[in-house]
């Protein structure tokens, strides 16, 4: 098989309001790399019992991402990657509930996920 691709992760990324937030990214050229990498991910016990595993990525036949419960997060991450022009990068951005809705907010707290995952590895895209 193939090597295992190592994710990269920052975590916590940011807490807001007890809801903590991680990120984390890696290369994936298909459907099927991308969704192995969430997998890798949710292989570590804290990943798995998170309440939300949100990703895009912009594969080479168009951008695939999933909300996991957070309804509109793949769409933020997508629109972060589009302008960054990071292609063929899964990122995932992890969030632990901590017992306040955030509203709005949850939507800027995956984009300053984003965004710090894009300045930590600049050369991923």
């Amino acid at each position: 098989g193939r090597g295992r691709v190592t994710l990269r992760i920052i975590d916590p990324v940011l807490t807001d309001r007890g809801s903590r937030y991680a990120v984390a990214g890696g290369p994936a050229s298909s459907r099927a790399e991308a969704e192995a990498l969430v997998a890798d991910l949710k292989r570590e016990r804290r990943f798995a019992k998170a309440t939300h595993n949100t990703w895009g990525v912009i594969l080479p036949d168009g951008p695939l991402k999933a909300d996991d419960g957070e309804a509109g997060a793949g769409s933020v991450i997508l629109r972060m990657l589009e302008r960054a022009d990071c292609r063929g990068q899964v990122v995932i951005v992890t969030r632990w509930f901590g017992g306040v809705k955030l509203g709005g907010d949850r939507f800027r707290n995956v984009q300053a996920a984003v965004r710090a995952w894009l300045a930590e590895f600049p050369g991923a895209g």
